[in-house]
């Protein structure tokens, strides 16, 4: 018996961003879109015991600044999708047991983002829910520690590795009209390079992005030209060129409209290496600048493509390649009569 498999979901029922909630390190506040985020830290600390610590504060307070521009109470949301770096989401989980609401932990490493946001959209499009309130959350600190080295023990790297972003990004939506429509989401397949540096993420997400592109494209009978906008989440300077070239073996074009978040949050003089990564890239740059920029007019349908690497320490030292997944949504701005 055949499988009529669905790559894109295209969501019967309208549904819209209600609020975001944005909060970075004090590196990312540098950069050139530093003006777009809610809040920022002094430092990677926080003034907290731990960089964990740090982390997780770093959520609630995204949550809570995405909840008061809704005037939202915690009460009010239905479900909440959340997802991080750290073994096990341990973040969203301890940020979780004091917000007292059903809870779906989710991780697609540096897709997380646009993971949480489909998984949320399609909920309320079903009927299961009526609201949805997802975040996401990274530290270079405490990713640096866990997947390489940690900071202290200041190994040298090379110019292909990405810099992990301070950050966290939090998304309510639900069917109540606002001017940010959800309008599809594109759920990606793990691809597989045959990369296996962990210094060179790029390389081993650019075919992953490239397969969700192109198959959101084709499920939706449109040309890249359709979108103002197709922002990867952290291809970097690496993998921003490889993933252009591979689309353009299939005979499509992005470089027009194609952007990364991973080179968007930082200016080329800052210390990053190749460009940003990790869960809070795609998520802070998104809910925060792309999203400005929706709402003056500046673009008007954005295709956002998140990224993950899915690796583990113990994969890498078992030298085994690196498998990534990209997941993608498509924004809509809306003019309501």
């Amino acid at each position: 018996m055949g499988v009529n498999r669905v790559n894109t979901w295209t969501f019967q029922n309208d549904i819209y961003v209600q609020a975001t909630g944005t909060v970075v390190g004090p590196l990312e506040s540098q950069g050139p879109i530093g003006d777009a985020f809610d809040e920022s830290l002094d430092d990677l600390h926080d003034n907290k015991k731990s960089w964990e610590e740090a982390e997780r504060t770093m959520m609630e307070k995204a949550i809570a600044h995405c909840l008061r521009k809704d005037e939202t109470s915690m009460k009010e949301v239905n479900v909440f999708l959340t997802g991080d770096l750290i073994n096990q989401n341990v973040i969203g989980s301890y940020t979780a047991r004091d917000l007292n609401v059903p809870t779906l932990g989710i991780f697609g490493a540096c897709s997380t983002s646009v993971e949480g946001i489909s998984i949320g959209a399609a909920l309320v499009d079903g009927g299961f829910v009526s609201n949805a309130l997802t975040a996401v959350s990274s530290h270079n600190a405490t990713a640096e520690r866990q997947y390489r080295y940690p900071t202290e023990y200041g190994s040298q790297k090379p110019s292909s590795a990405t810099f992990t972003v301070t950050g966290s990004g939090a998304l309510f939506l639900s069917r109540q009209k606002s001017d940010l429509r959800i309008e599809s989401s594109t759920i990606g397949r793990v691809v597989d390079f045959d990369r296996s540096d962990p210094w060179d993420l790029g390389s081993a997400m650019a075919p992953a992005a490239a397969d969700t592109i192109k198959t959101h494209l084709e499920d939706k009978g449109r040309s890249p030209e359709y979108y103002d906008l197709i922002v990867t989440g952290d291809l970097s300077s690496v993998g921003t060129p490889l993933v252009r070239e591979l689309l353009k073996e299939d005979g499509i074009d992005i470089t027009e409209n194609h952007r990364d978040c991973g080179l968007w949050i930082y200016s080329k003089d800052q210390p990053v290496f190749s460009g940003g990564s990790g869960c809070a890239c795609s998520a802070v740059v998104t809910y925060g600048h792309i999203f400005e920029q929706m709402m003056s007019g500046v673009y008007e349908r954005v295709l956002l493509v998140a990224t993950g690497a899915l690796m583990n320490p113990l994969m890498i030292q078992q030298k085994e390649s690196i498998p990534s997944v990209a997941h993608a949504v498509a924004f809509e701005r809306v003019k309501h009569e």
